[in-house]
């Protein structure tokens, strides 16, 4: 979707006429589905015409298929469909989004889903590398990312590292940090997997001695064929990949007959036509029937915006266009070659006219290499690209600078349309209404004297909408004069747009003077005079792209024509590369204390289940008899009075039960709920204070029914006056009734005395929690004394259960919930999670029918809340040695609209001001800012990473005023044994191992050496920059709210020796019940197996503390151990009486006839914290966990692309209790910190004041290929944790490591501080958070740069606001 530009709202209606026609045409069409499962034929005579198949097969019961995004974008949903292709006449598997694909799509086809390729027993070697490999942590993307390993595995038999590094670009993860995935799946690469491989103790595979392009395997070469199958490298204790024993392609659909379809209902109704002819009749009876080819933008307008389109053809099965030519000046494509064949028909195309005629085609495959993700290659055409008209299409650029033409053909003409007529205005083409795009003719380049680029620009380098995209053509006669000339871009207009006074410019001018270069860019500035509030905003940055693409297109022309008269600027041309990634981990790091079970590297415990999708998540669990199906109503304002709120319209729709709001709660109290302070309403009554607040819920007998009546109700506003930032807040003064301060020393009397004082300002934005899962809740009421059972997706079960009796008026004991396991939380989950199951229990008491309700994507951002953006304004005495003496800091969050728990976050953002250094005069206050937008919450590190980011950028700054390095500033203000160890809020910090860290990563990492070489690099490239970082960190461990420090456990010993535990935590994918597990193992010397963990439920652990604060493993770890140490005592008399090596299901047995209780309740709570806000005094943390990290980073500073080189960092987790657990967390951590500080920002649309990130099309974490091409990491040992009273001596490591991600952020800075100094700029760079490549592209200082900047006319404000 383009940023910011209008959506079309409703299809239009299908006169009765056509309808009729369109009957008669395909009258004698069949009605009948026919496809393949797993293996099994399915034959559907009355299939739904509106779903999809990811709603089929959830529907039958394959539930390991997930929906993430309903929008293509996640990949949770892949599933593999294997066909005949009728370009290449081979069979292909695509991997395929399930959310968009319709089961029309299928027919004649075979579907595998991650079901049908193993199981826990049997599992695929896929599945099985993955799960042992520690490549699942909340395993809710594992099926889909197994699923597209599965067909990168059936297409290709000798996948090399390249193909495996580039398999997953449709695939997201939340938790694992990617790094174990890829380790996993390099194993099946050729280089890795060949047994003669060095990395397998071999002397070389023959690809590691030829290079990459060296003649390929020997295994695959035709002198060495013996049609043997691979026989690849085997890691140890892993099934033997055989690719000769996969699910065949049944035999049946070789022969199948691909009859036309026609199926449907009054409401829709599809057409699946198998010849041209047979749709041009179609389309002639029905010129508004909607054509669909792989469905990814019409699935989400059906989905997002309510669109209905009555008459749909899918055209994907028709072979005349799916066809391609090579002819002597052009190649000709079929409309519906999909782009994943596009690929391989250009790579031929290249080969086939050579490496000059064939530059058009090389210009295609450079921009699909970026184009989304496999998935949607996979289905995407060239037809439907052209046909949506979207302004920054990658492809459409190309084909109007190449001078193609596009044919189209109706029943009555076939038409030459050239490209450069083709786009009439936002979304509208010269295509007549009852034609379709049949083929495309894309012209050869000339053999000589022709130039043919094309430049895309995103947030992030994989499966990402461009934000300005160009193709750019020249052709020169010998003398290098301009004789043609296309400057087409994309996202720079309501269309693709060709740069009009450029080109006229340029035709006829002699290309080599730089005086052509000067005349361009200055046209160019003419054609895109783009106002500060252009829709989709950004309007320096996509000015500097378009000037900077036609700069780095000029020097790649001079470079190819090699001519004297002009001097080449050699550095602008070409784009940054990654290598393949690879990564390190110390593998011995626990030896020294590793016992039977604990301190051992083990696999998540659900790991297997995970990979082979029989894992079960909320919306997992099987259909309730009498199930009805929720759909929240939600405010489109950010402010407004509510006039009046009609669902009578929703209440008559099909399928649609009841609609539930205020009025249906136990009373108008139980509206109220929010902790710690009660200020936010299930239910809006008279006023919305945030565009996204629930009104009401629609319930019907399916999900689908209940959207299409959530949009029918009707509600009139009368807007009100809106609050979206944190400086209009402070402006007008809306602040929530919390305020804390921390004082100590007199900052006053440090700053008369210092000999610098430096003021600035810190800016962070928040963080949207994009768990894979979104909100789940399923209410189900028990017919007796107002009982209900309450599944949600929480990491606070107690506080559900509080407020679900709250809202139905009984008492606690009434109420059960449960949860089985989370596809991730991050902190997400622990209040927003209350909202949804309130309202799902209120909606399950009315009709006393179960409910469920999962939100989707869009729903769950605009109403679940984000990590808090931040504002300091500080103040900093230093000395002249460096040494820090006081600070002074206004700490301000974003809270939203309501309290939550914004005042707790402000406060640890408070206690890590001071990151890890020694201020001996500290003076910090923080407030909430009251806002409309939606309420924001807990997130991984609470504060925490904004208080430190805080500090890092005073730091930085500092270092750059008095001119020394940032490393040395860093290293002489840490806290020291020598100098000072107790903190601002009189904290004394024990078993400190920073500086010996500091000192370990930089020597590990030769840091100094890099410096220099970095040095070296940026004195002599103009344009490409590296910077380095080194990030040290403290974080506190404990709820800062006290009486949260506790946890309760429940061990049973069964009769025949195995053991159930019970306890108040969560599992998010943390490994927090595999932790358990190796606990209760070890402390009742059992192997792990006997040990299991049901669920969470506040039926067996009362009153237990959400799942968060990384003191999960100490509480709860504790409490477990108490009970088995209670178990144990009264285990006693009977070990001794069978003896040291008497099993548990002896001692047990025994023990139950001699009438002795086998089970036990346990119970912890940390000792001795307990801090006072004001007077400054107790301990506020019962220990800190402490780490290092250091980034290399290189940024383009034309475009604002970057990568991050490598990043190294170290974890003091004390003794680990799982290695491999506590290294996913590291990684994890560090990579969604990367994004926290780089590629993810939350932006809102000023013209609604709603949220306009609300999915992967728009905000982006980092993917496969974002996280650092050299990844290392490693823990602390040979020291001693003489205070560490944890259990097992071990640290709590879910969020310290998430800030050392800013590590990369700070070397981005670092390259910039260089890229400024090239074009003489010394001031200190304030960079705020995040540096995204529009930032990164803006703090530069280069004469393009200053050109292209848009000032705002008076009172003329952005198209997006961040808040």
């Amino acid at each position: 979707m383009a940023p910011g530009l209008i959506e079309t709202e409703s299809a239009p209606a299908a006169p009765a006429d056509a309808l009729r026609q369109l009957n008669e045409v395909t009258a004698g069409f069949d009605d009948t589905l026919r496809f393949y499962l797993n293996g099994t034929k399915v034959t559907l005579d009355n299939a739904d015409p509106e779903v999809t198949v990811l709603e089929y097969l959830r529907g039958i019961g394959l539930t390991g298929t997930k929906l993430g995004c309903a929008e293509g974008g996640c990949g949770a949903c892949t599933v593999v469909v294997s066909q005949f292709n009728p370009t290449t006449k081979k069979i292909y598997h695509a991997s395929v989004n399930a959310c968009l694909a319709p089961l029309v799509s299928v027919d004649g086809k075979h579907v595998i889903t991650v079901e049908g390729i193993g199981n826990v027993k049997r599992p695929h070697p896929a599945q099985e590398r993955i799960a042992k490999g520690n490549g699942s942590q909340c395993g809710f993307c594992t099926p889909g990312i197994v699923m597209s390993l599965y067909a990168l595995l059936r297409n290709t038999d000798a996948p090399t590292e390249h193909d495996i590094e580039e398999a997953f670009d449709g695939n997201l993860c939340r938790c694992t940090g990617y790094r174990p995935i890829l380790d996993a799946a390099q194993s099946f690469s050729v280089k890795t997997g060949c047994g003669k491989a060095k990395a397998n103790g071999g002397g070389g595979c023959c690809m590691e001695k030829n290079g990459a392009n060296g003649g390929g395997c020997c295994k695959t070469n035709g002198a060495n064929s013996d049609d043997q199958p691979i026989k690849r490298f085997t890691p140890p204790g892993f099934i033997e990949y055989k690719p000769d024993t996969e699910l065949i392609f049944p035999p049946q659909l070789r022969k199948h007959e691909f009859r036309p379809l026609a199926f449907g209902n009054k409401r829709k109704r599809w057409y699946r036509p198998t010849t041209l002819q047979q749709l041009l009749d179609i389309k002639n009876a029905h010129p508004s029937a909607k054509l669909i080819g792989g469905s990814t933008e019409t699935q989400i307008e059906i989905k997002f915006k309510g669109m209905n389109y009555s008459a749909s053809v899918f055209v994907g099965d028709i072979p005349e266009l799916r066809q391609f030519n090579f002819n002597d000046d052009h190649l000709e494509i079929g409309g519906n070659v999909v782009l994943t064949d596009l690929e391989r028909i250009c790579e031929d195309a290249v080969e086939h006219y050579g490496k000059e005629r064939g530059q058009p085609f090389a210009t295609i495959l450079k921009q699909i290499r970026y184009f989304a993700g496999r998935q949607i290659r996979n289905v995407g055409t060239p037809a439907g690209n052209l046909a949506t008209a979207s302004p920054i299409s990658d492809l459409n650029p190309v084909f109007v600078a190449t001078n193609a033409t596009l044919v189209a053909k109706s029943l009555k003409e076939t038409k030459e349309i050239p490209m450069s007529a083709f786009f009439k205005g936002y979304r509208q083409t010269a295509l007549p209404p009852d034609a379709i795009i049949a083929s495309l003719r894309i012209p050869v380049a000339k053999e000589k004297g022709e130039y043919i680029r094309a430049y895309k620009q995103s947030k992030r380098k994989d499966d990402d909408i461009a934000i300005v995209n160009a193709a750019l053509r020249v052709a020169l006669d010998d003398e290098h004069t301009v004789q043609d000339v296309s400057l087409v871009y994309g996202g720079m207009a309501p269309t693709t747009i060709v740069a009009k006074k450029a080109t006229d410019f340029l035709h006829g001018r002699k290309f080599t003077d730089l005086q052509t270069l000067e005349g361009v860019m200055a046209k160019l500035e003419e054609d895109f005079d783009l106002r500060f509030g252009v829709p989709g905003g950004m309007a320096t940055y996509r000015k500097t792209l378009a000037l900077g693409f036609f700069y780095k297109f000029y020097h790649e022309v001079l470079a190819g024509l090699n001519a004297d008269e002009a001097e080449v600027d050699t550095q602008a041309i070409g784009e940054i590369e990654r290598d393949i990634s690879s990564g390190w981990k110390d593998g011995k790091a626990a030896e020294a204390y590793k016992q039977s079970e604990v301190g051992q590297s083990k696999s998540h415990v659900a790991a297997m289940q995970q990979t082979t999708g029989e894992a079960q998540y909320t919306d997992d669990i099987p259909l309730q008899r009498n199930e009805l199906y929720g759909c929240l109503v939600l405010s489109t304002k950010a402010h407004a009075k509510l006039l009046s709120v009609d669902a009578e319209a929703a209440l008559d729709l099909p399928g649609v039960a009841a609609y539930v709001d205020h009025k249906d709660l136990a009373t108008p109290e139980s509206n109220w709920w929010g902790a710690p302070s009660c200020d936010e309403t299930f239910f809006a009554v008279d006023e919305v204070f945030t565009a996204g607040q629930p009104i009401g819920m629609i319930l019907a007998d399916t999900a689908k029914h209940a959207e299409q009546a959530a949009r029918a109700v009707k509600i009139e506003y009368e807007e009100l006056p809106a609050i979206f930032t944190i400086e209009e807040a402070i402006q007008q003064e809306s602040y929530f009734q919390h305020f804390r301060h921390i004082k100590k020393g007199d900052v006053d009397k440090a700053f008369e005395e210092a000999d610098h004082v430096f003021t600035g300002t810190a800016r962070m934005g928040g963080q949207e929690h994009f768990y894979l899962e979104t909100q789940a809740c399923l209410a189900v009421p028990k017919p007796e004394f107002g009982e209900m059972e309450v599944y949600s997706s929480t990491q606070n079960p107690a506080e559900t259960q509080a407020y679900v009796s709250k809202v139905l008026g009984v008492s606690a004991n009434k109420i059960n919930a449960r949860v089985k396991r989370m596809g991730g939380g991050f902190g997400g989950k622990e209040t927003r999670s209350i909202q949804l199951a309130g309202i799902v229990a209120v909606a399950a008491n009315k009709t006393r029918r179960p409910v469920r309700c999962m939100l989707n994507r869009d729903e769950d951002i605009i109403t679940s809340g984000q990590r808090h953006p931040f504002l300091a304004r500080w103040k900093v005495a230093v000395n002249k040695d460096g040494k820090l003496q006081a600070l002074d800091a206004d700490v301000f969050n974003n809270g939203g609209w309501s309290q939550d728990l914004s005042g707790a976050v402000v406060e640890r953002a408070l206690s890590h001001i001071d990151g890890v250094y020694s201020i001996p005069n500290v003076y910090v206050r923080g407030r909430v800012a009251k806002t409309n937008t939606v309420s924001n919450t807990a997130f991984r590190g609470f504060g925490g990473p904004q208080g430190m980011f805080i500090c890092e950028t005073f730091m930085e700054e500092i270092a750059d005023h008095l001119n020394i390095p940032a490393e040395k500033l860093r290293e002489i203000n840490m806290y020291s044994p020598e100098g000072n160890m107790v903190t601002h809020f009189n904290q004394e910090i024990k078993d400190w191992y920073v500086p010996l860290m500091y000192k370990q990563v930089q020597e590990e990492s030769e840091y100094s050496r890099r410096r220099a070489e970095i040095e070296e690099f940026n004195k002599t490239h103009k344009w490409n920059k590296r910077g380095l970082a080194i990030i040290p960190t403290k974080f506190g461990i404990s709820f800062t709210a006290l009486f949260l420090n506790q946890a309760g456990a429940l061990v049973h010993i069964y009769h025949d020796g195995s053991i159930l535990v019970a306890h108040g935590g969560t599992e998010m994918g943390q490994g927090l019940h595999t932790k358990m597990t190796q606990i209760a193992a070890e402390a009742l010397q059992v192997p792990l197996e006997s040990v299991f963990i049901s669920d969470t439920a506040t039926n067996t652990v009362a009153n237990s503390s959400s799942t968060a604060a990384s003191a999960s493993s100490d509480l709860n770890g504790y409490a477990i151990y108490n009970a088995c140490e209670q178990l144990n005592e009264r285990l006693k008399p009977y070990r001794e009486k069978l003896g040291p090596g008497a099993s548990m299901k002896d001692l047990a047995h025994m023990a139950y006839f001699d009438r002795c209780n086998l089970s036990a309740q346990g119970f912890y709570k940390t000792p001795d914290i307990g801090y006072v806000w004001g007077a400054n005094t107790g301990q506020m943390f019962f220990y800190f966990t402490q780490g290092v990290a250091a980034a290399e980073v290189e940024i383009d500073t034309l475009t604002g692309d970057w990568t991050t080189r490598r990043a190294d960092i170290k974890m003091d987790v004390g003794r680990s209790i799982n290695p491999a657990i506590d290294y996913g967390q590291i990684e994890g951590a560090f990579v969604q910190g990367q994004g926290l500080f780089t590629t993810e920002e939350s932006l809102w649309q000023r013209s609604t004041g709603g949220i306009f990130t609300k999915g992967p099309g728009n905000y982006k974490i980092p993917g496969f290929r974002d996280i650092p091409q050299v990844f290392n990491v490693s823990l602390l040992k040979d020291v001693q944790w003489e205070n560490l009273r944890t259990i097992q001596r071990s640290r709590g490591v879910g969020e310290p490591p998430l800030f050392m991600g800013s590590c990369v952020f700070f070397a981005i800075r670092d390259a910039l501080k260089a890229a400024r100094k090239q074009f003489g700029e010394t001031s200190v760079l304030h960079l705020q958070s995040p540096a995204t490549p529009e930032r990164i592209r803006i703090s530069c200082a280069d004469p393009i740069l200053k050109r292209a900047w848009v000032e705002p006319k008076q009172g003329e404000k952005s198209f997006f606001i961040s808040i």
